[in-house]
């Protein structure tokens, strides 16, 4: 038996102002739409934005329904909102931050794994990484290079 380290490299930044001002932007984006988000059981708002290759922002928040687990998460939303109306446009980067309406989400929310296994499928097949950020209401910024940074062991196409 031989054991393996399973590791993911980022950077974490302290503040909004530590990050480049197109990453800074996606993710005040991602808090215009995590305010729109419709989390009326969980009371968890989420928001996602995703910068094309083409310079478009596409932006998605979090569904919920009375009939759980028929909601979508904002990440999932706002992939599929930019595969339907960009098609085969290379997806460069995702912004996701994260509040709750009964406390202050200090610290930095990631993408669900179903949100993962969707996301990384979008990368597989672009054959480019998409840079990922992430972070509650408030405080640090998590950011990753790759979608599979986050995901190992991945499952693709290239098993079926």
């Amino acid at each position: 038996m031989k054991k393996i380290d399973i590791s993911s490299n980022g950077y974490i930044f302290n503040s909004l102002s530590e990050l480049e001002e197109e990453d800074r932007k996606l993710i005040e984006l991602a808090a215009v739409a995590r305010k729109k988000a419709y989390a009326p059981y969980s009371k968890f708002n989420v928001g996602a934005t995703i910068l094309l290759d083409n310079g478009t922002i596409i932006s998605g928040n979090n569904q919920e329904n009375a009939a759980y687990p028929s909601g979508m998460c904002a990440e999932r939303v706002a992939i599929w909102k930019a595969s339907s109306e960009f098609p085969g446009v290379t997806v460069k980067k995702i912004a996701i931050t994260a509040a709750s309406l009964e406390y202050t989400v200090k610290d930095p929310v990631g993408p669900c794994g179903a949100c993962r296994q969707t996301l990384y499928e979008y990368e597989f097949n672009q054959k480019e990484p998409i840079q990922i950020l992430f972070m509650g209401e408030t405080g640090k910024i998590i950011k990753v290079e790759s979608l599979a940074s986050l995901l190992p062991f991945s499952f693709n196409s290239s098993f079926l």
